[in-house]
């Protein structure tokens, strides 16, 4: 308690208590108490009635109040000089960044191709003749066989201006082009029977007119080897469901991608990866891809989405022959997980992701680069199908 505290106290109370009950409750010496005697008058005489316990122990709290107040007073102003201190270092730091600007020079480097990679396109899930009206899904979407068409080109011309823009400023002498499937609808369901433009066969010739025309594109406009790894859909069967050991065999895309195969025999720049199996494993330069449609992928809509049941097929696949990324589609949605890589479709929004509430995503493929270096995948970016 602060001496002009105590003053007041006992000016306020010196009636009430005598001067050994008043140097006991401020916690002072006697001859304090007989200043204040002097100066506010005496306290109560010894000989008259003591106070009460009850009054003793109300002025006890009453100065107890006091001195609890002035040690949370010191308190703040503590802190607040701490912060006040903080507060001058910091402006001080902040002038003297502001007077002492100082840089070094770095030099102009010309652009030089010391670096080289691979690039890759993820190419799936056209399905060329199936409809999708515009009325049934809010108008988000509309697919025909004609706009089939347009889009299925401008995968491959955007495919080449990816290509380009990347070689400006990496080697890049080999594209991988990864046909990951479902390129059409096909009848294996009664709904497909009613919403289709073309027969199953008369699709399969447009889809393989289509992807001649977009590799033709890029052997064309390119300076680029190709490799084209073909994976069958689940949509292309020719079975009402789907098979393990004997899917190719039962597929039209795996006959058409026998065609394209033997269309570029002649043809030194290209090569063709054909599997029986689901899966296809491409080593680029030490960095193994594993390849597959993605229908082997058992994904129930739950939390997480594609991501977890991904994450437990690769490690289980891991464990048998490793690789450092997988590429599928299947699932008509992008998804970089890291370890994998889903890729979109042409087809784009339709009423069957509206019914499974999927994320609404505009028509796009992928392209990616693999880094021979560093033996990454890198620059990811979607190729728009307009």
């Amino acid at each position: 308690m602060k001496p002009k505290e105590r003053k007041q106290f006992f000016k306020e109370n010196h009636e009430k208590l005598t001067a050994p009950q008043m140097a006991e409750v401020l916690g002072v010496q006697p001859q304090t108490i007989r200043k204040y005697e002097q100066e506010f008058g005496a306290c109560k005489a010894e000989h008259e009635r003591e106070a009460e316990p009850k009054e003793i122990l109300f002025a006890e709290r009453k100065a107890r109040k006091l001195t609890e107040s002035d040690k949370a007073n010191k308190k703040k102003i503590r802190v607040l000089a701490d912060e006040n201190d903080k507060l001058a270092k910091e402006l001080e730091a902040i002038m003297f960044l502001k007077e002492n600007i100082a840089s070094y020079n770095i030099p102009l480097r010309q652009s030089k191709k010391d670096s080289s990679a691979t690039a890759v396109a993820l190419i799936s899930d056209w399905h060329i003749e199936e409809r999708v009206k515009p009325d049934h899904i809010s108008f988000l979407n509309e697919y025909t066989v004609a706009i089939a068409r347009i889009r299925a080109e401008s995968v491959f011309v955007n495919v080449l201006k990816l290509l380009e823009k990347e070689r400006t400023t990496v080697g890049i002498s080999e594209l991988v082009v990864y046909l990951l499937g479902d390129y059409i609808s096909n009848d294996i369901h009664d709904e497909l029977m009613e919403n289709t433009e073309l027969l199953p066969i008369d699709a399969i010739i447009e889809a393989q007119r289509l992807l001649v025309s977009g590799l033709d594109y890029l052997l064309k406009h390119s300076k680029c080897t190709l490799t084209v790894v073909c994976h069958s859909g689940n949509h292309a069967r020719t079975t009402q469901k789907t098979r393990h050991a004997t899917e190719a065999g039962h597929s039209l895309e795996y006959f058409m991608y026998s065609n394209l195969s033997e269309h570029y025999r002649k043809d030194k720049r290209i090569h063709f990866v054909i599997p029986r199996g689901y899966h296809a494993y491409t080593d680029i330069n030490g960095f193994v891809i594993r390849s597959h449609h993605g229908h082997a992928l058992k994904y129930g809509g739950g939390v997480g989405g594609i991501f977890i049941p991904t994450y437990k097929s690769i490690a289980q696949w891991n464990k048998g022959k490793p690789a450092d990324l997988d590429v599928f589609g299947h699932f008509h949605q992008r998804k970089d997980g890291g370890n994998f890589l889903c890729n979109g479709s042409v087809i784009g929004y339709n009423e069957y992701a509206l019914s499974i509430k999927a994320d609404y995503e505009l028509p796009a493929q992928t392209f990616f680069l693999v880094d021979h270096k560093r033996k990454l995948k890198t620059n990811v970016s979607p190729i728009f199908c307009d």
